[in-house]
């Protein structure tokens, strides 16, 4: 009877902890937001890639990666703000339209869509189209 309280418990303890595709890349944008590096490092699997839309070799590749670009733009950006324009969620894959202020010191505001692939609640993949 022990061992049953204690599967039940993990289960919905597993179940209640889970984030959804939806939840992981929000964390992601609140840490971008904020800039806080390791908080947005922690949303990423290790081997997380990052891509510009239709290019075949990944410009980010890893987390050591992450953290060196985004590191960097935390930095040189002390103003940087994404807003979401339009998410959407379609199983695992998170679309967001964002408006970005703040980039590197520009006051041109960027229009980017980042689609995000999410497992075992890490983000696994990223895709950027840029304006």
């Amino acid at each position: 009877m022990k061992q049953t309280y204690l599967i039940i418990f993990g289960v919905f303890t597993l179940t209640c902890v889970a984030q959804t595709p939806r939840e992981v890349v929000q964390d992601q944008l609140d840490a971008y937001n904020a800039k806080d590096l390791t908080a947005f490092l922690s949303v990423f699997s290790k081997d997380a890639t990052a891509y510009n839309y239709g290019k075949p070799q990944p410009f980010i590749k890893g987390k050591e990666s992450f953290k060196e670009v985004y590191g960097k733009l935390f930095k040189s950006s002390p103003n940087l703000h994404s807003e979401v324009i339009s998410r959407q969620v379609i199983g695992n894959t998170v679309i967001d339209y964002e408006y970005i202020t703040g980039r590197e010191g520009s006051n041109k505001p960027l229009l980017l869509i980042a689609i995000y692939v999410v497992n075992e609640g890490k983000i696994v993949r990223c895709e950027f189209i840029r304006e």
